[in-house]
């Protein structure tokens, strides 16, 4: 180990003292690729202060070429699976993170997926949930990828943010909801679709969502998901039914009548209930969602608990809307991607 220490503080000296570009590229290029082939390296690189040494070259001004910043931002990444409080603790790390989100090259793709590792982290996610900037960025990057990659993996930072509910009606605000339905309907790629639904899901369970949700007919598209002759997958299936019951649960009697007009919507939601072949973690969203339905249908507007129309100033005891990701089903691939 004694040797790989002596690696690191030789490495980071060479980022610390490059002056010229071919020696800047050439010390952040060595840096991704030990950082990416050994994991042993990844702790002490971030501990001997080659965080600030990359995150540099991503800042706004930054003259680096696209080489570069491209090898810092993938660095990055690969710390950040060994060492995200490192990271984290780095002053103007998370901003230089969210201007490498409007790189027109890969930069952007290796930035969403260091903000997706470093959201693992819940006590960070109010933090990145808080950067207005980076949140629009990212669904900036779901109109206009870099690459397909870069999409997934904007996702998955989205649905990182979207853990934290405080975040969901920023994420309203800022479009993501119309961003997310567009991707459903141009895309339709599996892996795609079934990395939407999952951030749909979460984002649904705030009282926001309603009225998004209805600027971009939200409730027909996951209702035509839920329909087994649609050919969707299982995990799309169950994310659009966790969507649709995390919408009434917060939207109440409005977002019930939304779905009631979707015609043949309660059947095809009783069906997957019933289904046999539906998968458990399906069935289990569909039978709570007719259950919820009846019990809006029941109530009514008659309570305001169901109505969604509490006061700001009247007490209100109801449970929160899932808050887990466990509630939910994304296809999570190794944040360690195998950078060329």
């Amino acid at each position: 180990m004694e040797v790989k220490l002596r690696t690191v503080r030789s490495l980071v000296r060479r980022l610390s003292e490059a002056t010229d570009e071919p020696s800047i590229a050439a010390a952040v290029a060595e840096t991704r690729l030990m950082s990416k082939h050994d994991p042993e390296i990844r702790l002490p690189l971030a501990e001997a202060g080659a965080v600030p040494l990359l995150s540099k070259h991503l800042r706004a001004g930054s003259t680096a070429s696209s080489s570069i910043q491209e090898d810092a931002a993938a660095s990055l990444l690969n710390l950040s699976i060994a060492a995200r409080e490192s990271l984290m603790s780095t002053p103007g790390l998370i901003d230089a993170l969210g201007n490498a989100l409007k790189l027109p090259n890969m930069a952007a793709q290796h930035a969403a997926a260091t903000l997706y590792s470093l959201l693992c982290v819940e006590s960070y996610r109010p933090i990145i949930g808080s950067k207005r900037h980076i949140l629009s960025s990212l669904i900036s990057l779901l109109k206009s990828p870099v690459s397909t990659r870069s999409t997934k993996d904007a996702l998955k930072a989205l649905f990182g943010v979207s853990l934290y509910p405080l975040n969901r009606p920023t994420l309203v605000e800022l479009g993501a909801v119309s961003a997310l339905f567009s991707l459903i309907v141009k895309d339709g790629r599996s892996g795609i679709v079934e990395d939407v639904t999952a951030v749909i899901a979460q984002i649904a369970g705030c009282g926001e969502s309603v009225d998004a949700f209805r600027k971009v007919a939200g409730v027909r598209v996951l209702v035509d998901l839920i329909e087994p002759m649609t050919g969707a997958s299982e995990r799309s299936r169950e994310n659009a039914a966790a969507a649709l019951l995390n919408l009434v649960t917060a939207g109440g009697e409005r977002a019930a009548g939304d779905l009631r007009e979707v015609g043949g919507a309660e059947d095809t939601v009783m069906e997957m209930a019933r289904d046999d072949s539906t998968s458990a973690r399906g069935k289990a969203k569909a039978e709570a969602l007719v259950k919820v339905l009846e019990s809006v249908k029941r109530i009514g507007r008659h309570d305001p608990w169901m109505s969604g129309s509490f006061d700001e100033d009247e007490d209100d005891d109801r449970p929160s809307p899932p808050t887990s990701a466990s509630s939910f089903s994304m296809s999570h691939s190794s944040i360690s991607h195998a950078w060329s």
